[in-house]
């Protein structure tokens, strides 16, 4: 039974069944000082029923309580506190870890439902930059956060591979580029040539018709411009993969953009037949009043699609593909309106999914306090700043640790790591400004000060030899473990939070939790004495090894067993 419901079963029954379990259950807290009890029930709500002061009906429900699963419940003031059995309370939670292992945690709310992600969705031609680090990190860890919950994630890396910015760059590569250059560096000389474009745009408007030409030549299926635009993304794509592998993310799908070139008049046509088109300034549109937005512009005067068209038809191409449960985009929180209008375009023409699509929005990430963009030249490459972090790592580890027989591997792990979990243990609508010094510091809100206890904690059990857990006593009972053993025993309420809420931050605060105990927990006690509690000390390190390394695991970090 669950400690809040063995508490409410046993409030329930001091009350006479005045209240059910199932009324009590919400109404139970956990208090912030573990002084006062484990858990606790604020008597508030019985003042009006019982006509007495809750400092009074408190003391009355002690009176009359079955204290005999507990270690003791005592009132303070107005609330009943419990403090649990420690020693059946710890047997019950490492046995729980330790039988199920990676699985702990686990549970099928999801019921296999699957869960589109659209994520990470770089442009093609340009540099995976810091400004894609969000999308990507975020997006993959919800997506294992989903499947621990029992789901089936399909992350869909929607690839900025259609649009008027193909027209600008074929147009800047015709005038300035050199085929040889592209081919000795094909990213960066790709990008300065957009950069390039823009430059002299302001100065030669007259550009943005030429630019606009090629896209519309692309659309059609112009020789030159689909030939120029498949080298563009096969070269983007090899630069690309080289970087997911470093971060150990993949994906599903790559369906970008042109994907659904050929989809989107099935839009139009749909839009059409279900009466949902009007005209506005020449442009046509879909009035979206009784959602109180504006509307949605679907095509522009000169017939050309927009980003809503695309999204629309690859909407509808999930729906149909897939069936999910829900369909979810990581994307940056200054589209938020713009997902909003998407949702409701799709509710009015009744696509099934469509009350299930959420917008997973996230902050900005910064440099010295200044925004990232492409356009204005100012691009921090993501592969430079985790061969940087790699650097970095690389060297504190062979001044920590000169033995470690795998440093390449370990300073990988380390310093990726640190990149990932600086940027998860952040709520994700909060924005970021970047430094990586802080990032991969070995005390503090870290990756590596959570990759660092766990190592720790295998350290421990490497020293110890081998033991069968399986017929450990694992009854604990002193006050250093408590803490640790309680924050075992959250772990999958934490799992379950993360996934209601989309926040991979949930699981990086947890971990930081529960590593910061764990070291408290080693630094007073004497784990591998040789003393009748040996064997349970080292199921619960060998319970904290676990939990923290699929903590770790659930953001997209690896855990090393030395470090």
């Amino acid at each position: 039974m669950e400690n809040k419901e063995l508490v409410a079963n046993a409030l329930s029954k001091a009350l006479d069944n005045e209240l059910s379990v199932e009324d009590i259950l919400p109404k139970i807290e956990r208090p912030k000082d573990s002084k006062m009890g484990d858990l606790a029930f604020p008597t508030f709500i019985l003042a009006k029923k019982f006509r007495k002061a809750p400092q009074q009906i408190a003391a009355d429900v002690v009176e009359k309580i079955d204290q005999s699963s507990f270690d003791h419940v005592e009132a303070a003031g107005p609330y009943v506190n419990f403090f649990l059995d420690k020693s059946n309370f710890s047997e019950d939670v490492l046995s729980a870890v330790l039988d199920q292992k990676e699985n702990y945690g686990q549970n099928e709310d999801g019921k296999g439902g699957n869960v589109t992600i659209d994520m990470s969705s770089p442009n093609i031609a340009k540099p995976i930059s810091m400004g894609h680090l969000r999308s990507t990190v975020i997006g993959n860890s919800v997506a294992e956060i989903l499947r621990k919950n029992g789901y089936n994630p399909i992350k869909d890396n929607h690839l900025g591979d259609w649009g008027t910015q193909f027209g600008k760059l074929i147009t800047a590569y015709l005038m300035w580029g050199n085929e040889e250059d592209v081919k000795k560096d094909p990213i960066n000389n790709l990008v300065k040539y957009y950069v390039k474009f823009h430059k002299i745009d302001k100065e030669q408007p007259e550009l943005d018709d030429v630019a606009r030409d090629w896209f519309r030549k692309l659309e059609n299926g112009d020789e030159q411009a689909t030939k120029l635009w498949k080298w563009f993304r096969e070269v983007s794509l090899e630069a690309f993969g080289e970087i997911y592998d470093k971060l150990g993310i993949t994906f599903d799908t790559y369906n970008g953009e042109a994907f659904y070139n050929d989809k989107l008049q099935d839009v139009v046509d749909s839009l059409q037949e279900k009466g949902l088109l009007s005209k506005s300034q020449g442009a046509t549109i879909v009035d979206l009043q009784k959602y109180d937005l504006n509307p949605a512009l679907i095509l522009k005067s000169d017939g050309a699609s927009l980003y809503i068209t695309r999204d629309i038809a690859t909407a509808i191409y999930r729906d149909q593909t897939y069936h999910p449960a829900m369909n979810l985009y990581v994307v940056g929180s200054e589209q938020t309106y713009y997902f909003k209008q998407l949702k409701a375009v799709l509710m009015e023409m009744g696509v099934p999914s469509a009350k299930n699509l959420h917008h997973i929005p996230f902050g900005l990430i910064t440099v010295n306090g200044k925004k990232l963009s492409t356009r204005s030249g100012r691009i921090i490459l993501l592969d430079e700043v985790l061969n940087e972090s790699i650097a970095i790592a690389k060297k504190q580890i062979a001044e920590k640790n000169p033995d470690l027989p795998n440093k390449e591997e370990v300073a990988k792990e380390v310093g990726v790591g640190a990149i990932v979990f600086g940027d998860l243990k952040n709520e994700k609508i909060n924005n970021i400004d970047f430094n990586l010094e802080d990032q991969l510091r070995f005390e503090g809100e870290t990756g590596p000060y959570v990759q660092y206890a766990r190592a720790r904690a295998e350290s421990i059990l490497r020293k110890a030899g081998d033991i069968d857990f399986s017929n450990v006593d694992k009854k604990l009972n002193d006050a250093e473990s408590w803490n640790v053993i309680k924050l075992l025993n959250d772990f999958p309420a934490r799992v379950k939070m993360a996934c209601d809420e989309f926040e991979p931050s949930v699981i990086a605060k947890y971990s930081l939790r529960l590593a910061k105990s764990f070291n408290k927990y080693y630094a007073h006690t004497k784990i591998l004495d040789d003393d009748d509690q040996r064997d349970a000390r080292l199921a619960l390190v060998k319970s904290v090894s676990i939990v923290l390394k699929e903590s770790l695991r659930l953001l997209g970090v690896k855990a090393p067993d030395e470090m």
